[in-house]
Order: structure tokens, then C-alpha cells, then sequence
């Protein structure tokens, strides 16, 4: 009884030098343990749905500049087609408006919304009858290059099947490509070395459990559990 009450205290320590939150009046510690692992799922979601969200996406375009031509309205509209293609485990890491399928100033297909998640190129439009919605695995996108002039900015997305330009203003052209590129080259180097990744997430994960070793909240045996569960003994 003594050794659990040692634990709990430990851990209800560490729960609220990490969450913040301290334990209430009246509050067991199953109650209290349960209101910081809900606050860390909280946190975890927000994060990830930031960008999920068609307003959001919208919003970003307007706070990076990251697109002009097109009001609220319609941004939104076309926003929430890509909002609803997302996958569950898909993660929008950045987005911009441009003219799709650039040509010149008079051939092009009007107004489109792009979005790069962790797996693909989304880009939609909403039309006043129909819609349009595309994707392009970054699996299968060979590289994305940019032309400038004075006005404008051109974005050449090029892929296995094919290519397409996206005619942005030249104020924002270098910026957008600059984040792509910086996403682009993130999301290699994630697929490059998994197993490095791997093996520092274990390593975290087991000091992190020798530090409860040390603090006396777990025991020697259950340390060993731990240990073989990581290193898949």
C-alpha cells in the first residue's frame, strides 16, 4: 500500500510538471490521471486539425499570403472539398490559392485551392454547378519549379503522368514555392531513415522508464518488462 501511494505520488508530480495541471480538492488520482491524459489527447488533435479545417486552410492562405483573387466565399467553398477528401490519418501541412492549369492570362481554369498534406497534392475547385477535385501522391511528383516575372509567378508541378502550372502573384510566388520545397524535402528525409527514428524513439522511451526505475515508481521487474518490450526481446 505504501509502495502504490509512493507511485502515484511520483507520478501525479511528473503528471503536473507535464500537463500543467494540478489535482483538485475531492479529486482521486484515477479522476486526475483521467483529466490529463484528455487534456494531451486535446492538445495532439488540436494540432493536427489545424490546417483540417476548410476556414483554417483559408485563413492561412490569407495570413501567409499565399494566394489573391479570391474572396472568403468561394475559398472557403473550395477549401471544404479538400477538407472533405481528407483521410483520417492525413494531415494538411500547408496550402495556396493560384490559377489552375495555367496557360496565359486568358487560358487558364479559373481559381483553384492546393493543398500539401503528409501524403499528397490536393486540389479543388467548386464550381456554381459541379466540382473539381484532384490529387497527386508526392510519391509520384518528380519535382516542382518556379518562373517569375513581374507580375507573376508560375509554379510548375511535374509529375510521372504529367505537368501543370499554377499562375500566382509574383509577391507571393517565392514564398509558396519556398514552402514546398521546405515540406517536399521534410517528408523525404522522414521516409529516408526510419529505422534512425525508430531507434530514438526507443532510446527516449527507455530512459524515460530507467527515470521511473530511479524514482522508485517502477519496480526492477517491471522495468525489465519494459526494457523487452522496447528492444523486442
Amino acid at each position: 500500500m505504501f509502495n502504490d501511494n509512493k507511485k502515484q505520488q511520483k507520478l501525479e508530480e511528473l503528471y503536473t510538471k507535464a500537463s500543467g495541471l494540478t489535482r483538485q480538492a475531492g479529486e482521486t488520482f484515477e479522476q486526475f490521471e483521467a483529466r490529463v491524459k484528455a487534456k494531451d489527447t486535446e492538445v495532439k488533435n488540436t494540432a493536427q486539425q489545424k490546417l483540417n479545417a476548410a476556414q483554417q486552410m483559408y485563413q492561412y492562405c490569407i495570413d501567409n499570403n499565399f494566394g489573391e483573387g479570391m474572396n472568403q466565399k468561394w475559398g472557403v467553398k473550395h477549401f471544404m472539398l479538400i477538407e472533405q477528401s481528407l483521410q483520417s490519418d492525413e494531415e494538411v501541412l500547408m496550402c495556396f490559392i493560384g490559377l489552375h492549369n495555367y496557360i496565359s492570362t486568358t487560358k487558364h481554369d479559373n481559381n483553384f485551392a492546393y493543398a500539401i498534406t503528409n501524403k499528397r497534392i490536393i486540389m479543388a475547385q467548386q464550381k456554381v454547378v459541379g466540382q473539381v477535385v484532384q490529387s497527386v501522391l508526392l510519391d509520384n511528383l518528380n519535382d516542382v519549379t518556379l518562373n517569375t516575372g513581374a507580375i507573376f509567378g508560375v509554379l510548375t508541378v511535374d509529375t510521372i503522368k504529367e505537368k501543370f502550372n499554377v499562375c500566382v502573384s509574383s509577391r507571393c510566388a517565392k514564398s509558396i514555392n519556398d514552402k514546398i520545397h521546405e515540406i517536399l524535402l521534410a517528408q523525404q528525409k522522414s521516409k529516408t531513415a526510419p529505422s534512425q527514428i525508430q531507434a530514438v524513439s526507443s532510446a527516449d522511451e527507455l530512459l524515460k522508464y530507467k527515470n521511473l526505475l530511479d524514482m522508485g515508481v517502477l519496480t526492477q521487474e517491471e522495468f525489465e518488462q519494459k526494457k523487452k518490450q522496447l528492444l523486442g526481446l
